[in-house]
């Protein structure tokens, strides 16, 4: 587990100065001088008018993980794979956090170059790709159905249009689960939305959870590595 941290912490302090270019020279040297703090406070100026831009969400990750906040690290490095997921860098960081806490990226039972494959676009990269491919497929239809010719790269078009469609559809529904991160030093697990009712664990920093269900200042969640359901303050959680 040390080597782990080590690694991480090598790739951290590494790569953070390939992305200089994207973000302001300000928060680059606060970077290099040690002064996290204040490297974040510039990064999340940028991010006020660049909210899409995935290097800043990578680099506030690798801020917080130097400050020690795993959790928001986490959190950060998941936004940036939400935007650029074929990245090998913020692949691997997020990746590494990930293990860090006992969570994996890839699900149990996924080869890892089939969830490769699977996330080598963006969400707005396969949303293009499909409008071009149902143009493609309106016009080679018109076509044909002037000429009767062509019909058979009307139909292969129409199977790629289904199957980026199919893609598509599955990406934005992952996109679009109601996941977070424990960003708290540790979060009780709790049967019920209150300190009244038992704790049934404490689920330390790191580990995503899927939210299942809200009520006052508490949600109710799935810890996905370990199987775990239950209600956690809304506090403790940093939502991605």
């Amino acid at each position: 587990m040390r080597k782990l941290f080590v690694y991480l912490t090598l790739a951290v302090g590494f790569l953070s100065p390939l992305f200089a270019q994207e973000n302001s020279s300000q928060a680059e040297s606060f970077y290099r001088a040690g002064q996290y703090a204040q490297a974040l406070a510039a990064y999340e100026q940028d991010l006020k008018l660049y909210p899409n831009n995935p290097y800043l969400y990578y680099n506030i990750g690798n801020c917080y993980f130097k400050m020690g906040s795993k959790g928001l690290a986490i959190a950060n490095y998941y936004r940036a794979f939400k935007l650029n997921p074929r990245h090998a860098d913020i692949r691997h960081n997020l990746e590494l956090a990930l293990s860090s806490g006992g969570d994996t990226l890839v699900p149990t039972g996924i080869p890892p170059a089939v969830h490769r494959a699977f996330f080598s676009l963006s969400l707005a990269q396969l949303k293009g790709i499909v409008c071009l491919v149902g143009w493609l497929v309106c016009l080679l239809t018109g076509i044909w159905l002037l000429t009767r010719k062509g019909g058979k790269l009307t139909l292969a078009a129409g199977i790629v249009f289904v199957a980026c469609a199919s893609w598509y559809y599955m990406l934005h529904t992952w996109e679009k689960q109601p996941l977070a991160v424990i960003a708290a030093p540790a979060a009780e697990l709790r049967s019920g939305p209150g300190t009244n009712f038992p704790a049934s664990a404490s689920i330390s920093q790191g580990h995503l959870v899927q939210v299942l269900d809200s009520k006052d200042q508490w949600q109710q969640v799935v810890v996905r590595s370990e199987g775990l359901k239950g209600w956690v303050e809304s506090s403790a959680l940093e939502h991605i």
